[in-house]
């Protein structure tokens, strides 16, 4: 298709000559995604960080939660990839690949995984800012924050990921590459990075976790977060 629009109009120079029909549609269709899924991930990214900005008043905190997202979508890419456009699996169940990888499928991946993992970090990290504000102890404010979410971080995670998974059995290669990359992110997200990664990363920052610039701080709106109530209460009280 290359080939024809760089060829034709030089055959013809006295004519403006157009490739069409549905192979140079879906040709144009592959670039015009492919030349804007940058800018898709800076507004994902940019969006999701201005948000958080806000809701946590933290700096760093934002730039460790948008890394360890990209990480799940990372994986989720290299698995879609490896099953159908490396075809690792065929002949599993039946299934046989088609060698390649639907253009919409990255866009649409990102986007839902990245807004299903950006609510699973914000339930967890305001839980760790309430005992924050309350102990000022960064480890024991990961340890009770993840403690008191880390359930239901969980089941929400597994259900989503049975949905998701169900795509895969759908038969149409579209769905499937979408049903399987999100289901494999957002199980990674909810165990090895939500569970692991994140509160032993904001457990080696330490109070960096908190830092923010003097004039963001006058700047920000300060968003109203719940506020920690000890499990126990003293005799009496």
């Amino acid at each position: 298709m290359q080939r024809l629009r760089t060829e034709l109009p030089a055959e013809a120079s006295s004519l403006r000559v157009a490739v069409g029909g549905s192979t140079a549609g879906l040709v144009d269709f592959n670039d015009k995604v492919s030349g804007a899924m940058w800018m898709i991930v800076l507004f994902v990214l940019s969006l999701s960080y201005a948000v958080l900005l806000v809701l946590l008043r933290s700096a760093v905190l934002l730039l460790k939660a948008v890394a360890m997202n990209l990480l799940s979508v990372g994986a989720a890419y290299g698995v879609v990839v490896a099953v159908f456009q490396w075809s690792w699996l065929d002949g599993l169940f039946g299934f046989q690949s088609l060698g390649y990888v639907d253009t919409i499928t990255l866009p649409l991946v990102l986007a839902v995984v990245f807004g299903l993992s950006m609510d699973y970090e914000v339930f967890l990290l305001t839980r760790i800012r309430e005992r924050y504000a309350a102990t000022g102890d960064t480890r024991a404010a990961v340890a009770g924050g993840l403690a008191s979410s880390a359930r239901t971080i969980t089941s929400a995670a597994l259900i989503t990921v049975a949905v998701f998974a169900t795509f895969v059995a759908t038969g149409v290669p579209s769905i499937q590459q979408i049903g399987l990359g999100t289901a494999v992110a957002i199980a990674l997200d909810a165990t090895l990075v939500r569970l692991v990664l994140v509160p032993a990363a904001m457990a080696v920052m330490g109070r960096w976790n908190w830092w923010l610039a003097r004039p963001l701080r006058r700047i920000l709106p300060r968003a109203e977060l719940e506020r920690f109530e000890p499990a126990f209460s003293r005799p009496g009280t």
